[in-house]
């Protein structure tokens, strides 16, 4: 028996769904990823991702969504799996058979996008025309009864096709505004036809297609449907939350075998799987379902750790721990907790760069593990060195921590030198935020004890200089240069004084703040600098300038329009299209939009901008050593992913 077994019984204790057995109570959630072809065929890059998942240890494995209809209405992502015609089962076949090589049971879904599909037309499909409360999305077409028969009968038509691709079972998305979700809610069904009204009504499209399915296949093949158990859209008349229990029970009285039960849509206007939301928050809904169905619940929101579903799962309010962002960060999660090693897991940050990927047609990437999509590909596999160098990192920043460990990995000879006192960077500084953001210290932990797994030597409080690299005895074989940004007062004329401080030093708490505060910068440090002030109990008034006509531009979509609520409700002033002259002892000189002279009051100015590469080192060493890497900020000072991204890439060519 694993430690993990004894340690978390109920997650690792065998499984049912209909006559579907699996070996543990742990669910891949489906994900879609792009890295499919835009005429719907499987790739090689789609067929290794899934792979990888269905290594990692969990009882079942779902594919991404596959739309049903050869328009591609239903297709919401570039690069969706098709399943509207036959030709697509040996692609899909081949899916089924890698999952089931490595002891998983395969399940396929089956998915419409509806008011948010036709990613390639010029108009979008749903039950009525109702307005979209996201611009990016196009107004739908009222689908006349005719083309709502046609859409059950491809939906019938994909499991049909599914059962012949070997999978062991069907899954139908109505989730987060997709068609069937369109039609089971009242915000976006106004019919007044048989296939609207009534929440009976309103459910009937979904309940033909799980009636249909369950005529044309097998018992033996287990039906499951993602369904919501809150829509989170009151603020635009959607279903109640009793409204969504009945048209769950419409379900299981139609036929299905399971639920994953979601929670909202991507119109709501309500944080759900945001960092700013704990984790296990929603498990209350899984228990209203278990408490009112007689089939398997399964649940993925915020689930990021196990001692939530184990729990869950011992007091009987869910039956299975599905996953879907924390398994694209570390596919072998359920081994490495079967085994009792989460301090080896890569931890999700549910900073939703895989979804703001997606949503600008792109293939997904990862902030945590930088080979998503990569798994086929063999010169991004860690594999040993040709030759052991003797290799100096300069930055415990994540691009540092990261390249250093995968140089180790493979078998180097590594130092890493950070001049401050503590690893982390500014994903350090950013977990002593407010909302949620002390989640980025799982990270830094994670890398922290990988150093030390792989025998990399750290030496803190440790400024590395020219000379450190004169003697040719001593010197290394390979540098990677990882020694981050900064941020100069001197930027802003009058920027020189005592009430001017750093952003980063507020967060650290090595800076007093006064009362009137004026943030430099809109972007995402400016930003966080705001987020940590509102969050600290400390009433301030604070104002924002920032020269671009939006704020955040470098910050995830996931998160913007949440920081700008926030921003809004704590009465912060900002100023956009602005720029700051000079800051003069009695006020702040400020150019607004109309170009306007300004002078604002102030007690602390907060410098979040411009950020600087530091990188001085990097024309010393090209001389000092053979091979030079410069990774992260101290190329140019972006995002957290740039970093992992590109320490992990030094890493492998070293």
């Amino acid at each position: 028996m694993y430690p993990g077994e004894k340690k978390y019984p109920h997650i690792f204790s065998p499984g049912k769904i209909g006559k579907m057995e699996t070996k543990n109570r742990i669910k891949y959630g489906s994900t879609e990823t792009n890295f499919n072809l835009r005429d719907g065929f499987v790739t090689d890059t789609e067929i290794a991702y899934m792979e990888a998942q269905a290594k990692g240890g969990a009882g079942i494995i779902t594919t991404q969504g596959a739309f049903t209809d050869p328009a591609g209405e239903g297709k919401g992502y570039v690069g969706m799996m098709g399943i509207w015609d036959d030709k697509f089962i040996p692609g899909l076949k081949k899916i089924a058979d890698v999952i089931r090589k490595h002891g998983a049971k395969s399940m396929c879904q089956l998915m419409h996008c509806g008011r948010v599909g036709g990613v390639e037309l010029e108009y979008t499909v749903g039950p009525s025309n109702v307005k979209q409360a996201i611009p990016r999305f196009r107004e739908p077409v009222e689908m006349s009864v005719e083309k709502i028969q046609l859409t059950i009968k491809e939906h019938i038509d994909g499991a049909r096709r599914i059962v012949e691709a070997g999978y062991d079972a069907i899954e139908i998305s109505g989730i987060v505004g997709y068609l069937i979700s369109n039609f089971n809610s009242k915000y976006t069904n106004r019919r007044t036809d048989e296939y609207g009204g009534t929440v009976e009504k309103r459910a009937r499209f979904m309940r033909e297609i799980i009636e249909g399915i369950r005529k044309e296949v097998s018992s033996d093949i287990p039906l499951v449907i993602r369904l919501c158990g809150e829509e989170l859209l009151d603020d635009r008349g959607g279903n109640t939350p009793e409204e969504c229990l009945e048209v769950i029970k419409i379900a299981e009285r139609a036929g299905i075998d399971a639920l994953s039960v979601t929670i909202g849509w991507q119109e709501s206007a309500v944080s759900v799987i945001t960092r700013d939301i704990p984790m296990g928050n929603w498990l209350f809904i899984a228990e209203r379902m278990k408490n009112n169905l007689k089939i398997p619940v399964s649940m993925a929101y915020r689930l990021f750790v196990p001692e939530l579903p184990e729990e869950a799962i011992g007091k009987g309010n869910l039956d299975f721990w599905e996953m879907c962002r924390p398994m694209i960060a570390d596919p072998d999660l359920p081994r490495k907790v079967l085994e009792d090693r989460q301090e080896d897991i890569i931890p999700c940050m549910a900073c939703n760069l895989c979804l703001a990927r997606l949503f600008r047609d792109q293939p997904i990437t990862c902030m945590v593990r930088p080979n998503v999509g990569f798994e086929g590909h063999p010169e991004w596999q860690i594999t040993p060195a040709q030759k052991k160098k003797k290799v100096y990192v300069i930055g415990g920043g994540p691009a540092g921590m990261q390249s250093a460990i995968v140089a180790a990995q493979r078998g180097h000879d590594v130092t890493l030198f950070e001049k401050s006192g503590r690893l982390g960077g500014q994903l350090a500084t950013a977990a002593k935020g407010f909302f949620g953001d002390d989640e980025f210290a799982r990270f830094v932990d994670y890398l922290d004890t990988q150093l030390k797994k792989n025998e990399v030597k750290v030496e803190l409080n440790r400024e590395m200089v020219e000379k450190d690299f004169v003697d040719p005895l001593k010197s290394p074989d390979a540098v990677v240069l990882a020694s981050g940004s900064f941020l100069n007062k001197k930027d802003i004329p009058g920027g020189n004084r005592e009430n001017v401080v750093l952003a980063h030093d507020v967060i650290e708490g090595k800076a007093t703040v006064g009362k009137r505060v004026l943030i430099a910068g809109g972007r995402g440090l400016g930003i966080a600098v705001a987020q940590f002030l509102l969050g600290s109990g400390v009433q301030h008034e604070i104002t924002m300038v920032e020269e671009q006509k939006k704020v955040g531009r470098d910050v995830n979509p996931s998160y913007i329009w949440r920081y700008v609520k926030k921003l809004k409700e704590g009465h912060v002033n900002v100023l956009k299209s602005a720029k700051i002259v000079e800051i003069a002892d009695d006020g702040v000189k400020v150019i607004d939009a109309e170009g306007n002279n300004l002078s604002i009051p102030f007690d602390t100015v907060i410098v979040s901008s411009p950020v600087h590469q530091l990188n001085e080192l990097a024309e010393q060493l090209e001389f000092a050593c053979g091979e030079l890497h410069t990774v992260g900020d101290a190329v140019k000072p972006r995002r957290a992913h740039n970093a992992t991204m590109e320490g992990y890439r030094a890493g492998l060519r070293i």
